[in-house]
């Protein structure tokens, strides 16, 4: 019997990633290989992101281009599922005829059962309640898809209300998973090759609290870390409400964990975060900064702002440059304010124009482009510990490898040129030459290697 294929396409942030991992594991089970070529594919499944505009623009126009492969006869079916798909299953089974079948969020372990009940011509869709489902940890990994890093997802859904978001009504309220099942599967990846563990979340540092009465973040990282073959840990999506002592104690004391703070704080005038739903305030905030800052300063801070919120004003504005220019953040991303339908925010007055968001995002942009070359210049003839990623798709004949400071596929990396025997996974000592925009070149420092 011919094998049989499925392409599976993630979109979106980290979290879509475990899921397509998950995705990934039951089809495994089906007896289906995966294949990167649609044309060798039976099945194509889309994961999409649902989060604002862009995203959602993304996610359609890929639904479109994968739709092609069926009507020129080569794949049978389309899947389509993610945060598009809890969102606007509706419109997508109207407006997209080629889709199959349609997977809610809450819906990913129905997959098996309703792969069995595809048929030609028969369209299904299974899209329900986002809070009933969690993780499956009896699934088996796909060998082949195992990198020397691996994004484990510690909780889904959110309890906060941010009132430009839709996560709560697309992923469910918040729910932890226990401390057991995580380490079970961090072990597990451990044991396959994976080298550096991401957390990742709606929001990490909550993790525990609707299971315990209490943050376990800090003991979780702590058990994570006396696992031997895991070399790094690292924390994505921390709000800033929940950064307890214990956590930054915690976060300097293990060497395993990363001192790599994402902390989205998407703004800082008051006025702006509370018509946002967010805390802390401008004043907690920036002590929390100022804190990390004196305690930690070997930190690498990470944020993500929204410009052109509704009632932005210039004095808002000009609050959040300034505040950039003193803190000077590592790593920050900004993005326009996206009117989602259902969100509080979509009808507050004072509305900006789509002309003055980018006019507003250009400056940030820049100024933040002039805070990361100094920060990046900092490190020229020093040595910096990377792990190495394996050879350069941009520069033929260079490697490229992570610093402490660094996530996959989000933030910079260094080049250099291996004088040995080095593979993905390897930590390695580089002492970097010269800055380049958004990267660092250096040279193999062997004696700077652990």
């Amino acid at each position: 019997m011919l094998p049989q294929y499925v392409k599976i396409v993630t979109l979106g942030c980290p979290k879509n990633n475990v899921d397509s991992r998950q995705m990934m594991g039951y089809f495994y089970r089906q007896g289906y290989q995966l294949t990167e070529d649609p044309a060798q594919a039976k099945m194509i499944l889309v994961n999409t992101c649902g989060f604002i505009e862009a995203a959602k623009r993304e996610s359609i126009e890929t639904i479109l281009e994968l739709a092609q492969w069926k009507e020129n006869g080569d794949c049978e079916y389309l899947i389509v599922t993610g945060c598009l798909v809890q969102k606007y299953a509706g419109e997508l089974k109207n407006e997209i005829p080629e889709i199959d079948l349609l997977i809610g969020t809450g819906d990913i372990p129905r997959l098996p059962e309703m792969l069995q009940a595809l048929q030609p011509g028969k369209r299904l869709s299974c899209v329900g309640d986002p809070d009933g489902y969690l993780y499956d940890e009896g699934l088996p990994q796909v060998p082949e898809t195992i990198k020397h890093y691996a994004y484990v997802k510690i909780a889904e859904g959110c309890d906060n209300r941010c009132t430009y978001c839709v996560i709560p009504s697309i992923r469910g309220r918040y729910r932890s998973r226990t401390m057991e099942a995580i380490i079970s599967e961090v072990m597990e990846l451990a044991r396959q090759g994976v080298k550096e563990v991401i957390l990742v979340a709606q929001d990490t540092t909550y993790y525990g609290f609707d299971l315990y009465g209490c943050f376990k973040l800090p003991e979780l990282l702590t058990k994570l870390a006396k696992i031997p073959q895991v070399v790094w840990i690292r924390l994505l999506y921390t709000y800033p409400n929940y950064i307890t002592d214990e956590l930054l104690q915690t976060m300097q004391r293990e060497e395993k964990v990363c001192s790599y703070l994402d902390m989205p704080l998407q703004h800082i005038s008051d006025r702006i975060l509370k018509a946002m739903g967010r805390q802390p305030g401008q004043e907690e905030t920036i002590a929390l900064l100022t804190k990390i800052r004196m305690r930690y300063p070997d930190f690498t801070l990470r944020s993500t702002f929204i410009i052109g919120f509704p009632g932005e004003k210039e004095a808002d504005f000009g609050k959040l440059l300034k505040f950039l220019q003193e803190f000077k953040f590592e790593r920050a991303g900004f993005f326009t304010y996206s009117k989602e339908p259902g969100t509080v925010s979509a009808a507050l007055p004072g509305q900006v124009s789509v002309r003055e968001k980018i006019r507003r995002l250009e400056i940030a942009s820049k100024l933040q482009e002039g805070v990361l070359a100094a920060q990046q210049a900092k490190w020229v003839n020093r040595n910096v510990q990377i792990m190495v990623d394996g050879p350069s798709t941009d520069y033929e004949g260079l490697w490229e490898g992570r610093t402490r400071g660094d996530t996959p596929e989000i933030d910079g990396v260094v080049y250099f040129r291996p004088r040995q025997s080095l593979k993905a996974g390897d930590v390695a000592g580089v002492r970097v030459t010269h800055s380049q925009e958004f990267v660092l070149m250096g040279e193999i420092n062997h004696e700077f290697a652990k």
